[in-house]
C-alpha cells in the first residue's frame, strides 16, 4: 500500500509536507518531540485532517476513502498496547477478523500461528493483566498484523520497554511484517536504523532530511548530526 503527501498542511503542526512512500517500503519518521512525526502518521488513517493539501493512500485521496473500511486494512501499534482488559489474548487479537466476519476456525488457526511466530505459545486464554509489558506489546503487534494489512503504522511502540525486550521486538516486527509497508515513528536513531530502509527527519513540521539508512551518515543537517552523535 503506497502513501503520498501532497503539500499536506496541518496548522501549527505540519507545513506543506510532500513525501511519497512506495508500496512495501519500511520508513522511519525521526525527530524531537513536537516535530510533526505522529501528526504525519495519524493523517494516514484519517485521525488527523489537513488544513490544506492532500494525502493519497493507494492512489486515492484520504477524503474519498471510507475511513472505517480503510482502518480495517491498516495495522496500528501505539506506544501503549491498549489491549481490552476484559478480553483474553485470543479475543483481543480476533477483534479485526470478527469485524471482517472470518469463519471462527480460520480466526483461531491464524491467531495460533501468529502467537507461535511472536513467541507467545499457549497464551490464547490469558488476560492482559497477567502479561508483562513486552508480552502485551507482542499481543498488540499480533492484533495489528492478524488480517495481513498491507500497511502498518507504529507510533513509538517500544519506547516504554527495556533495551533487551526492545531489540527483540524490533527484530520480530521486521520479520513478521516483512511484506508490509511500514511507517515507524521514533525518537531513537539506532532504532530507526534497525527498523527502516529509509529515514525521514522532521523538525518544526517540516522534513529536513530524507535518505536511505545506508546514506544517512553523510547527511550534514545540524539536527541529524546531533542525533548521530547522541547515538554513538
Amino acid at each position: 500500500m503506497s502513501v503520498e503527501y501532497r503539500d499536506f498542511t496541518v496548522t501549527n503542526r505540519l507545513d506543506r509536507l510532500t513525501l511519497t512512500i512506495p508500496d512495501g517500503e519500511r520508513i522511519a519518521y525521526l525527530g524531537r518531540s513536537g516535530a510533526g512525526k505522529t501528526t504525519a502518521l495519524k493523517a494516514i488513517n484519517g485521525l488527523v485532517r489537513a488544513t490544506s493539501g492532500d494525502l493519497l493512500v493507494d492512489g486515492t485521496s484520504i477524503a474519498s476513502h471510507d475511513l472505517v473500511q480503510l482502518r480495517r486494512r491498516i495495522g496500528y501499534v501505539m506506544q501503549q498496547p491498549a489491549l481490552f482488559p476484559h478480553r483474553t489474548v485470543y479475543e483481543n487479537i480476533a477483534t479485526v477478523p470478527r469485524l471482517l466476519q472470518w469463519p471462527e476456525d480460520r480466526t483461531r488457526a491464524e491467531v495460533k500461528a501468529l502467537l507461535q511466530k511472536l513467541e507467545l505459545p499457549d497464551f490464547e486464554n490469558r488476560y492482559p493483566r497477567v502479561l508483562s509489558g513486552g508480552e502485551q506489546q507482542r499481543v498488540a503487534i499480533a492484533r495489528a498484523l492478524i488480517a495481513s494489512p498491507r500497511l502498518l503504522l507504529c507510533d513509538e511502540p517500544f519506547s516504554a520497554l527495556d533495551p533487551i525486550i526492545r531489540m527483540e521486538l524490533q527484530t520480530l516486527l521486521v520479520e513478521t511484517a516483512s511484506d508490509t509497508t511500514l511507517v515507524f515513528v521514533t525518537h531513537d536513531f539506532r532504532e530507526a536504523l534497525r527498523i527502516a530502509g529509509r529515514i525521514v527527519f522532521f523538525d518544526a513540521g517540516r522534513v529536513i532530511a530524507d535518505a536511505a539508512t545506508a546514506a544517512i551518515n553523510v547527511q550534514q543537517h545540524p539536527l541529524v548530526r546531533r542525533f548521530r552523535e547522541a547515538a554513538s
